[in-house]
This record gives C-alpha cells, sequence and structure tokens, in this order.
C-alpha cells in the first residue's frame, strides 16, 4: 500500500545541518499493522509528516496507493489524503464543536451527502468506538480515553484506505490503551484498513502490530516481526525493548544529539 524508497531529509545548512532521515527504505503492507518504534530524535515523526505530505523530502520516493505523491502539486496531495486518516497524538478535536461535529466534519467538508446521512455516518462511527450516544457532548466533558475514540471515529469518517497513528496510547491508563489497541486491530482486520502506528508503546506495539520498524538517528536498525524484534541480538533493540538506561543508546546527550531531538519534536 506504501512504499517509501532512498528518502533522506535534512534540516538546516553548512556546519548547522542535521540529517534526520538518510536512505529510509520501507513497505506498509495493505490491510496490515506497521509500527514505527524509535527514542525521540530518531525520526519517526518526520516520517509521519512526509507520509501525510507536510514535508517533501530532500531525495527519494513516497509512494502511496501507486502513486509517487512526491510528486504532486496541492491539488494531487488533497486528492490523495481523502484515501487517509489521521488520529493525532493529542486528539486534536475542535473544543467549541460537539463530538458529532467533531466526527462529521471530514464527511461535511469533504463530500456531498445530506444532513440526514452524514448524521447516520456518524453514528455509526461512534457506534465502531464504543461511544454511540456521546454525540452531544462537548471534548472538555470527556476522557482521554474517551477522546482518542472520537479522534479515530473521525480518522475513519471517510472509510479510509489508511490510518496514520500518532502515539495513539500516549497519556492512557493501562485499561483505556487495551481498547484503544484492539480498535486498531479490528479496524486493520474488519476493514482492511492499512495502519501506520508511531508509539513508543512497546508493549503495545508487540501486541497490534504485524510488523515493526525500529529507527536509531534516522536509520532502521531492525524491522520484522514482533518476535524477531524480540529474539534480536542488536544491543540497542534489546536495550530499547527493555527500556534499561545503560546501554549503547545513552542516556545523556550530546550537544548534536539535543539538535536533532529538537528537529524530531518540531516535526510533531
Amino acid at each position: 500500500m506504501i512504499q517509501i524508497r532512498h528518502l533522506y531529509k535534512s534540516f538546516g545548512e553548512g556546519d548547522k545541518k542535521t540529517v534526520v532521515l538518510e536512505d529510509f527504505n520501507a513497505d506498509f503492507e495493505r490491510g496490515k499493522i506497521t509500527s514505527i518504534i524509535g527514542g525521540s530524535g530518531s525520526g519517526k515523526s518526520t516520517i509521519l509528516k512526509h507520509l501525510i505530505g507536510a514535508y517533501k523530502p530532500d531525495s527519494g520516493q513516497i509512494i502511496i496507493d501507486g502513486e509517487d505523491i512526491t510528486k504532486m502539486n496541492a491539488e494531487g496531495m488533497n486528492r490523495v489524503r481523502k484515501k487517509f486518516g489521521i488520529m493525532f497524538q493529542s486528539g486534536a478535536l475542535f473544543n467549541s464543536l460537539t463530538v458529532e461535529e467533531n466526527v462529521a466534519l471530514p464527511l461535511r467538508e469533504h463530500t456531498d451527502l445530506n444532513e440526514s446521512t452524514i448524521r447516520i455516518m456518524v453514528k455509526m462511527k461512534l457506534e465502531m468506538v464504543g461511544l454511540r450516544g456521546a454525540e452531544h457532548l462537548k471534548p472538555a466533558q470527556l476522557s482521554g480515553g474517551m477522546i482518542k475514540r472520537i479522534a479515530l471515529a473521525r480518522a475513519i469518517g471517510l472509510d479510509p484506505k489508511i490510518v496514520f497513528y500518532d502515539e495513539p496510547s500516549a497519556g492512557l491508563d493501562p485499561i483505556s490503551i487495551g481498547v484503544i489497541d484492539k480498535l486498531i486491530m479490528d479496524l486493520s482486520r474488519k476493514m482492511w484498513i492499512t495502519s501506520v502506528v508511531v508509539t513508543h508503546e512497546i508493549p503495545s506495539a508487540m501486541r497490534i502490530s504485524d510488523k515493526i520498524i525500529m529507527l536509531f538517528k534516522g536509520k532502521i536498525i531492525a524491522q520484522g516481526s514482533p518476535q524477531e524484534l524480540n529474539n534480536s541480538s542488536d544491543p540497542r533493540v534489546i536495550q530499547f525493548i527493555k527500556g534499561d538506561p545503560d546501554g549503547p543508546i545513552p542516556f545523556s546527550k550530546s550537544q548534536k544529539d539535543y539538535g536533532e531531538e529538537l528537529k524530531e519534536m518540531s516535526a510533531n
């Protein structure tokens, strides 16, 4: 569904130039869940920004459903964006809108459906995430887990082929994480949605993923099934999965490392 070939991205110029992605190559299979893991500043968010068309690479190709988006103008990119939904880390709901209005927003913006049909579709999406009946609530009245589920209902509003998840479990309790994980798996299996998940939650990634890609300083150091990563002999992979403060991934950072992390944070 998605192919990335020889992706290269840097920020700054001259002595201040920071390479964030270097010769990145990856395949995201149709109907499968691929998680991207790695420490802060490793390039995860930068990849996501490229996939949604917010960044243009310095070089390389990003082919989504057979089309190279790196060569597209704004009109072409907007057409491709209708093929995917995005679940943002914070939920990104509009506080002034009700749940129904938030979920209906992409339907009202990008379709010619009448209001009656839109309301029915909103109820269907909310039913899928287990929140039918919450239509008239405002975001301020929702828990963190509910906000994430509403954001997911909005992300699937246009029945996308692809859903991008930016830290879907961040800030949630274990039960809420389990609920989000199950929803991601159900959407993938039942609706044949291709899922790309950027996450720090290793147990969650191990539970939901068909494939995991681990980044370190803009390069892939491991990829494969959860079992394959668990069996990795790479000390960097072992350290990250176990959360060990001692290992080849340093706890203290150099000035260059801080610069790279700031570039990654600016991509969020």
